[in-house]
C-alpha cells in the first residue's frame, strides 16, 4: 500500500477539522430559539434552531370566537417569521464553514 501525499494528507485533514466544525455549528445552531411575531404582537412563535415549534402565544383579546381564521393566519405568520429568522442565522452561522470547504476543494 502506497503512502499518501502530504498535500492529500492535509486536504483530508482539513476536511476532517471542517465537518467537525460543521457539526458543532449545527449543535449550536439546535439549542438557539427564534422568536416571529404577527398582528404586531397579538401572536408570538418560538421555534428553535432544530424547527421545532416550541410555543404559541397570543395577547389578551386575538382570540375572537367569530373569527377564528384570523388567528390561524397570525400563528402561521408568527411561526414563518421564527422560522425565517432561524434560517438566516443558519445560513449566515453554517455558510461560512461551507465556503471553506468549497474554497478548500476548488
Amino acid at each position: 500500500m502506497s503512502k499518501m501525499p502530504n498535500d492529500m494528507r492535509q486536504l483530508m485533514q482539513q476536511a476532517q477539522q471542517m465537518q467537525q466544525q460543521m457539526m458543532a455549528a449545527q449543535r449550536s445552531l439546535a439549542e438557539k430559539t427564534y422568536e416571529g411575531t404577527a398582528g404586531g404582537g397579538a401572536v408570538t412563535a418560538v421555534v428553535k434552531g432544530s424547527g421545532e415549534l416550541v410555543a404559541v402565544t397570543f395577547a389578551d383579546g386575538v382570540l375572537d370566537p367569530d373569527d377564528p381564521e384570523m388567528a390561524g393566519d397570525l400563528v402561521v405568520a408568527a411561526v414563518n417569521q421564527a422560522l425565517g429568522a432561524m434560517t438566516a442565522d443558519a445560513e449566515q452561522s453554517l455558510g461560512g464553514l461551507a465556503g471553506g470547504l468549497g474554497g478548500m476543494l476548488g
